[in-house]
């Protein structure tokens, strides 16, 4: 699934034809590899994790489909060249505020739940991010239980 819906973007985008959107400084980049990083770990994005990312990204920072599909592409380029967090967390750090940053990892949790289940994994990647971006402790928490709430709320209706 994964590898299609990499042909698909490719498919879209053609980066040798394009010049590149995002730029490695734009948060938008970095915060979408992060994403990316959460749907990606336990295998390959469900369709409603995918469905869910597109959504995300479009709702808040306010992208059309064909942009969003651009930044996609991109941040996977990003995110699969990666060794680490760090990168993508300092550029964020450097660009937005402490309540963009908790819109962030409140971004990450929707994703993690948008299968109807969090991983130890998933779990451990947001607790990271959020501890890179600054965000205490007990907000991950209460973003957590936020997000995990409404995903409980959503599956009964």
């Amino acid at each position: 699934m994964l590898d299609r819906l990499r042909q698909f973007i490719s498919d879209v985008v053609s980066p040798s034809d394009e010049k590149r959107t995002f730029d490695e400084t734009d948060y938008r980049l970095a915060a979408t590899a992060l994403l990316i990083h959460v749907i990606t770990l336990d295998g390959e994005p469900s369709d409603a994790e995918t469905k869910k990312l597109h959504a995300l990204l479009e709702l808040r920072f306010q992208l059309d489909a064909g942009t969003a599909d651009r930044l996609v592409a991109e941040a996977m380029r990003a995110e699969g060249e990666a060794v680490d967090m760090y990168h993508f967390t300092s550029v964020i750090m450097r660009s937005v505020d402490e309540p963009g940053r908790l819109r962030i990892i409140e971004m990450m949790w929707e994703l993690v739940y948008a299968d109807g289940h969090a991983s130890e994994f998933e779990e451990s990647v947001v607790w990271r991010a959020a501890d890179l971006l600054g965000i205490s402790s007990r907000d991950r928490i209460d973003l957590k239980r936020k997000v995990s709430g409404q995903s409980k709320l959503d599956e009964t209706t």
